[in-house]
């Protein structure tokens, strides 16, 4: 009997509730709209059903991969055989127990954090209003846009690690950095839920905010295409647009993937593009402009085994 049919036995017996699918193809679960099968797919409601099933997963010998929105991941297009976890259904957001603090559990959208927090009157979010990823990789990337990241404004992280049970870090222990935490070094841990800690504001100037960022957004950002944001990490000194514009790399194919005409950081599926056209495309782009600029490019975009 291998991982999946002893997995599928015992969510039979011990989470009878889950939704649990077989072969569900990771193009409807990526940004990128590609991928093949993922050899079973689940979607805990709470964090109890998660905790569980990934304790069913290390006994049962499946390899347990989780997601949020994925947008942040490139899929293969044979599929993966894993146990994939959505965290869509990990949805509680309210306020905290202090005065301007919020908790948020790992599903939940960082659009609709940066929402709720305007509604509570609360400011220090508003970066986040156009960032399209959820809480648990936005914690765990260190997410950020315009001048703003998580880690200003978290206090404490709560996450589940293999050996050591759920744990409680501060916003001090996450050891923040540009796209990275503590818990980048800790792939197996996983992010249950985050406190967020503001400052009072006026809810229509916060939305205001908002509204101008995601103009701007809009206005220099390929957001009509599938992608996974900035393809590649901003190098020490230059960013990767500039760089990939200067080399003459702008719009650029292979397949169904290309270097964006509207922003050169971003690599777009323009239609039918593969797992395997979106990396070799990362590829070329790399190479050249380590050739021409002796810069070398950091994906950003992680990439599934």
């Amino acid at each position: 009997m291998d991982w999946a049919a002893r997995l599928d036995k015992q969510i039979k017996d011990y989470l009878p509730d889950l939704r649990c699918l077989r072969e569900e193809p990771m193009a409807k679960h990526t940004s990128f709209r590609v991928g093949g099968p993922a050899r079973r797919m689940a979607f805990p409601d709470r964090g109890e059903q998660l905790v569980l099933l990934l304790s069913m997963a290390r006994d049962c010998g499946a390899r347990p991969l989780v997601i949020g929105n994925g947008t942040n991941l490139l899929a293969p297009d044979e599929g993966v055989d894993r146990l994939v976890i959505g965290t869509g259904g990990l949805s509680r957001l309210e306020p905290g127990e202090e005065p301007g603090s919020l908790v948020a559990d790992a599903g939940v959208s960082l659009a609709r954090l940066a929402d709720f927090a305007c509604k509570q009157g609360l400011t220090g979010l508003e970066f986040a209003h156009g960032i399209p990823g959820t809480v648990g990789g936005g914690v765990c990337m260190n997410a950020g846009a315009y001048g703003g990241e998580l880690k200003q404004v978290i206090t404490g992280v709560s996450a589940l690690f293999p050996e050591e049970g759920v744990k409680r870090l501060t916003g001090e222990q996450m050891a923040f950095g540009y796209r990275r935490s503590f818990l980048t070094d800790e792939p197996e841990a996983v992010v249950l839920h985050a406190e967020f800690h503001l400052s009072p504001g006026e809810p229509e100037a916060i939305r205001e905010t908002m509204g101008d960022l995601m103009a701007r957004r809009k206005a220099s950002q390929p957001l009509e295409w599938p992608s996974a944001g900035s393809t590649f990490k901003r190098p020490e000194g230059h960013f990767a647009g500039t760089l990939i514009d200067q080399c003459g790399l702008k719009g650029r194919t292979v397949g169904g993937a290309q270097v964006s005409e509207k922003h050169g950081g971003f690599v777009i599926n323009r239609g039918g593009a593969t797992c395997a056209d979106i990396r070799e495309l990362i590829r070329q782009v790399q190479e050249i402009v380590w050739e021409k600029t002796g810069v070398r490019l950091e994906p950003e975009v992680r990439f599934v085994d």
